[in-house]
């Protein structure tokens, strides 16, 4: 979650300088740092096992996954996010070390605290990044996942996935049982 802006606006150069030494994590949003609030057992563990899945699949493949600590830049939105899980297969984001740009499959945690921020103004940032195929959003509260999917028409469509389901990402060739994603957190229903 993202709380207390800072006093003036920075630079492009200087927040990614000094995201470099900062022992926290700060998302960069139109000028604005924003300090970046740890994240529960239930939300590190569902993170952690949606990233150890993706990355099985894409090991050894042109995709890279990342987890949590790698920003996304979204150049018109003028912004840094760091996303829970993020995917790309973009021979293009090979080529910086510190933020990817074009990734087709961006997913969030969702807390009480972060639930609007990411279903509206984070959603609305994302759905700048032409190469993005899929969003998701996984409850650490309740079992429910949603993935937002661009079809051919360039519109987003909303999969809903319950606990007996398999989610099904298309933009990676991915697959695995809801209780896999919710494994070590919550009872399935």
């Amino acid at each position: 979650m993202i709380i207390n802006p800072s006093d003036q606006r920075i630079s492009h150069e200087d927040y990614l300088e000094g995201e470099k030494v900062s022992p926290i994590r700060h998302e960069y949003i139109r000028g604005e740092v924003y300090a970046m609030v740890g994240g529960s057992d239930a939300h590190e563990t569902i993170a952690g096992n949606l990233f150890a899945l993706i990355k099985n699949l894409v090991r050894g493949s042109s995709c890279r996954a990342y987890m949590n600590n790698m920003k996304v830049r979204i150049e018109t939105a003028d912004v840094y996010y760091y996303p829970d899980v993020m995917v790309t297969c973009d021979s293009r984001d090979r080529n910086n070390g510190y933020f990817k740009q074009y990734p087709s499959l961006i997913i969030e945690v969702l807390s009480p605290s972060t639930e609007a921020f990411n279903r509206g103004d984070k959603f609305a940032d994302y759905r700048q990044i032409e190469t993005l195929q899929e969003y998701v959003l996984v409850s650490q509260n309740k079992i429910n996942i949603e993935c937002f999917r661009r079809n051919s028409d360039g519109r987003w469509e909303l999969f809903t996935y319950a606990p007996q389901e398999t989610l099904q990402l298309e933009s990676i060739n991915f697959s695995c049982s809801v209780s896999e994603i919710y494994e070590d957190v919550l009872e399935l229903n």
